[in-house]
């Protein structure tokens, strides 16, 4: 362990709440053991939240969720949903008991529930899969050999690697969304398949970036590649939860979404569009359920998403996430209202900060979900977000969020811009959504302030497998188990 030389104001006080009354203990184990739902308001769905965390100094704060574009806490109609389920689960298809026959329901009526989201046309395939990167590699898996691919090196790592490196065509992380749109076509120009007489192409490409929340302009990449004679696969992981999408009208051919951005931490995310390759492709998970019969002679397999999705599924999972994209459906515009305030909240406070500085990838002015990456000056990344959570009860993330081209390339650039020698190695991002109120994106913008005013409260350590930690904390990391 090394020692962090910045503050040293340690405090050691008995626990209080937020409004100053003492508490017995940091937390008790009912306040552990059950989370409560917190009605956002203003017509948004009531999400399933932790209540009252502890900080270093003995306080109890409602916890700041700024930490959405990781993963998001359940809507409380999902965990209804699942206890539900819960009660008559049973293996789906082939069954013939009660049980089973109504699982199957559920089960297919979620498929049906988690197209519908997405504007599937009538012939597209819906397989559920684990999350994104499993849906990403399933396609990638399902490709004909030699299929050229067009991805930015932007994109996530789950949309960045799966591609055969030999087919792989990475468009470096560009400066300015003209560049992006520029470098796309020169890619997808090369590969036209009525020029070259080799396969149609595929674009991979991001709804919304990950790391600065900029929204992508989808349609104008979709005509591209039709214009190119190439298919296109949006990640659409980080998009869902704050905008819709239509397959249909968009005229993309496969979207790819996690359950766990959408407010169903259940296990569940999809592959929505195209069923040739998916029917012409070997099998994803060779065994039960994607076999149609299989003989001494050989296999016959399954079409449509029985292919894909050998084994027992994950019907809790797959009813979570259906229940999650009626909620977001039905509530899209309370939604998209709310993200708006807390955006211009968030942008607006940190960007005003001095010694912060924010970045972006396409143009500060594109419009964007509430994202926003950011660093301090002259403070490790991973000190500032280990400082938000022990002083202010406030959830970001530190790091290169799985995106380490393009973090690489924005710290690098802006260093560069300004004249700096050294540029920082990690940034923080401050992701908010549904569960995020506009008095938490305060609480960390005058936390952040403060950070960069004076730096941490309390004095930090660092170990090498935990990152920093507070060196005199009296806070117990030890709870009950929830089982």
């Amino acid at each position: 362990m090394s020692l962090q030389p910045l503050a040293s104001r340690t405090h050691r006080r008995t626990p209080r709440h937020h409004d100053d009354t003492p508490v017995e203990g940091i937390l008790t184990d009912e306040q552990l053991r059950t989370a409560r739902v917190r009605p956002v308001g203003g017509g948004l769905p009531a999400v399933v939240a932790p209540g009252l965390v502890p900080t270093v100094d003995g306080r109890l704060v409602d916890y700041a969720p700024l930490d959405h574009a990781a993963s998001t806490p359940a809507f409380e109609r999902v965990a209804r949903a699942v206890d539900a389920v819960t009660a008559t689960y049973s293996s789906v298809h082939r069954g013939t008991g009660w049980l089973s026959r109504v699982t199957s329901a559920h089960y297919e009526a979620a498929r049906e529930e988690v197209g519908r989201f997405v504007g599937a046309r009538p012939d597209d395939v819906v397989v559920l899969t684990r999350n994104t990167t499993d849906a990403v590699t399933l396609l990638a898996r399902c490709l004909p050999a030699g299929t050229p691919v067009v991805v930015l090196e932007s994109e996530h790592h789950a949309s960045l690697l799966p591609w055969a490196a030999a087919d792989v065509h990475r468009v470096p992380v560009p400066r300015h969304l003209y560049d992006a749109l520029a470098s796309v076509e020169a890619a997808l120009a090369g590969l036209d398949p009525r020029r070259t007489g080799g396969p149609q192409p595929l674009l991979v490409v991001s709804g919304a970036s990950n790391v600065t929340g900029e929204l992508w302009p989808l349609t104008r990449l979709v005509g591209l590649a039709r214009r190119h004679g190439a298919r296109v696969l949006i990640d659409a992981a980080q998009l869902l939860a704050h905008r819709s999408l239509d397959l249909e009208s968009l005229g993309a051919d496969w979207v790819a979404f996690s359950g766990h951005k959408l407010h169903a931490p259940y296990g569940t995310g999809a592959l929505v569009g195209r069923r040739d390759v998916l029917d012409a492709a070997e099998p994803y998970l060779p065994g039960g359920g994607a076999s149609a019969a299989v003989t001494h002679d050989g296999t016959r397999w399954a079409t449509g998403a029985a292919r894909h999705e050998g084994g027992t599924p994950n019907v809790v999972g797959a009813v979570a996430l259906a229940a999650a994209c009626a909620t977001l459906r039905e509530h899209r515009r309370e939604v998209e209202e709310h993200e708006a305030a807390l955006t211009a909240r968030l942008v607006d406070g940190l960007r005003g900060i001095p010694g912060v500085r924010t970045y972006s990838l396409l143009g500060e002015d594109l419009e964007r979900a509430p994202v926003v990456t950011f660093t301090i000056d002259g403070l490790d990344s991973g000190l500032v977000a280990a400082a938000l959570s022990a002083e202010h009860g406030i959830g970001v993330r530190a790091g290169k969020f799985c995106a380490h081209l393009l973090v690489d390339a924005l710290l690098r650039d802006e260093a560069a811009a300004t004249g700096r020698t050294e540029a920082p190695t990690t940034a923080v991002r401050a992701s908010a959504g549904i569960a995020t109120t506009l008095a938490h994106v305060d609480r960390l913008v005058t936390a952040v302030a403060a950070l960069a005013g004076s730096g941490p409260a309390v004095r930090y350590v660092h170990d090498d497998a935990r990152g920093w930690l507070a060196e005199e904390d009296p806070r117990d990391p030890v709870v009950p188990l929830p089982w």
